[in-house]
């Protein structure tokens, strides 16, 4: 029996690894087969591959490199970890999928969304997260909570227009997939959070 796969994506600083790490934590504790994963990561490649995207070492990377680099990492996850997975029937939870993609280099790049949808189609085949809980918070109050942007990542310190943009692209994104993605508020307590985390994912069929 095919495995179910669940995606958890947001703006930075919004608690997507602490609801990620509770999750992980709520198995464990009540056992079954599950796999944690993350974006870029999760393999020898993908972990060198994120590197490289995050790191300020070498310069600026062009839209496109940085949307074919994310793409390239989760080609190498998907066939080497997440579909062997699934089809051994275990629930795979990943940190950032598609979604990412779509918010990052498709609406804050600009490189739209008929490129992005293209490019994850080509990258993913037939592999779409069952559910994806999106953590919404607006940038400002996600970097107001975490105390700033970390100066070291790319990303982070790609300054607020551009997480803005990043927002704006989870909202069009959740509005093109809600069949598929969940908002969840996620300016409560994490605790509170986590609950409404809960009741989303079995409310859309997936076995906790």
């Amino acid at each position: 029996m095919k495995g179910k796969f669940v995606t958890f994506e947001g703006c930075e600083g919004v608690g997507k690894s602490t609801q990620v790490e509770m999750l992980k934590k709520y198995l464990s504790e009540k056992g079954g087969d599950f796999l944690f994963l993350r974006e870029p990561g999760g393999n020898a490649v993908s972990e060198k591959i994120r590197e490289l995207i995050l790191t300020k070492d070498y310069g600026e990377i062009c839209g496109r490199c940085e949307a074919m680099l994310y793409c390239a990492a989760r080609a190498q996850l998907i066939d080497t970890v997440i579909t062997p997975a699934l089809n051994e029937g275990k629930l795979v939870v990943c940190d950032r999928f598609t979604d990412s993609t779509f918010a990052y280099q498709g609406v804050a790049r600009g490189l739209g969304a008929d490129y992005i949808v293209k490019l994850n189609e080509l990258t993913c085949g037939e592999v779409t997260p069952d559910v994806t809980i999106f953590l919404d918070m607006s940038p400002e109050e996600a970097f107001a909570r975490k105390g700033g942007a970390d100066a070291s990542d790319r990303l982070e310190s790609a300054g607020m227009d551009f997480h803005r943009k990043v927002y704006q692209g989870y909202l069009e994104s959740a509005r093109l997939y809600p069949d598929r993605i969940i908002a969840v508020d996620a300016r409560p307590a994490a605790e509170e959070v986590f609950t409404a985390v809960l009741s989303a994912l079995k409310g859309a069929g997936v076995e906790l």
